[in-house]
């Protein structure tokens, strides 16, 4: 099956070896994405409140890449640091999936990538996806 990676039409710096969405029959997998600025690859500093919008951000920009959007997300995966945070984690997710939310399954792990407080990963349907063609890349 064709596949097609999907990349943050604003990430300059590298932050490993992966995709951060990949495309394939009309289904985008968005890697899980924390709170990272694309632009400079650090994390933002800040509460989980603060670091789940960083998140969330990240993800609407590979979605608009692949041409989606949120509206169009079936299930994420929330990983916390904290599960304490939870209620804090989801005033912030409410503000993203106002109508219809997708599925979503939330855990708390021991420990994330660079220490941050949240990860987030996404599957999403793409309407207009194209067949598209081996080895191509999309930036938005």
């Amino acid at each position: 099956m064709p596949k097609i990676e999907i990349k943050d039409p604003e990430k300059s710096a590298s932050t490993g070896a992966y995709s951060a969405g990949v495309l394939a029959d009309g289904w985008l997998y968005v890697s899980g994405q924390g709170p990272l600025d694309m632009k400079t690859g650090q994390v933002v500093e800040g509460d989980i409140k603060v670091q789940t919008r960083r998140v969330l951000e990240n993800i609407k920009a590979i979605l608009e890449a692949a041409g989606t959007d949120l509206r169009h997300v079936l299930k994420t995966t929330v990983f916390l640091k904290d599960m304490n945070e939870f209620g804090l984690m989801n005033e912030v997710y409410g503000e993203f999936f106002k109508e219809d939310p997708p599925a979503r399954s939330t855990v708390e792990v021991a420990r994330l990538p660079r220490d941050v407080r949240v990860e987030i990963e996404a599957i999403a349907w793409v309407p207009e996806a194209s067949s598209p063609k081996k080895g191509e890349t999309r930036c938005g």
